[in-house]
């Protein structure tokens, strides 16, 4: 009786195959990440990123679910009321404005956003509020033609 011979190829086993894994990429929401070149620190609660540009600082601010101005800041700034003028556009979440007259504004993303000095604030809803300003420090209302206070025309 004649024996079988094998082959090469059958002899040999193939190693198991591996399924393949597949690695999901880091979603990262650009909103919330982290902004290249710009100085980082958190104030009251909220995360502050600003940068140059020019004559200006670009901020981005992030006003955590919760965050009212007069109980987080006005500690940290000692003013009754944010004395800041606020210049940009608010890309996420909603927050309400109201000054010392009882005239109230609100903001729901996304809106371009004009708020003058006098006022108190806070996030309304469930998600944080994100805002990018462009500000002069000190002198952001007077340089962009923007009352020192708030009052009615």
């Amino acid at each position: 009786m004649a024996k079988k011979r094998r082959s090469r190829k059958s002899a040999r086993k193939a190693p198991p195959r591996k399924k393949a894994i597949t690695k999901r990429p880091k979603v990262t929401d650009p909103l919330l990440a982290p902004v290249k070149g710009a100085e980082r620190r958190n104030i009251g609660h909220v995360q502050l990123e600003v940068g140059r540009a020019g004559a200006a600082r670009v901020k981005r601010m992030i006003y955590p679910v919760g965050f009212r101005w007069s109980k987080d800041m006005k500690p940290a700034v000692g003013t009754e009321l944010c004395m800041h003028a606020h210049v940009g556009f608010l890309a996420r979440g909603e927050i309400h404005i109201e000054y010392a007259d009882g005239c109230v504004v609100e903001h729901k993303a996304p809106q371009v956003i004009a708020i003058d000095p006098g006022h108190d604030g806070w996030v309304v809803g469930d998600e944080p509020a994100v805002m990018i300003e462009i500000d002069f420090e000190g002198e952001t209302a007077s340089k962009l033609g923007m009352p020192d206070s708030h009052r009615h025309s």
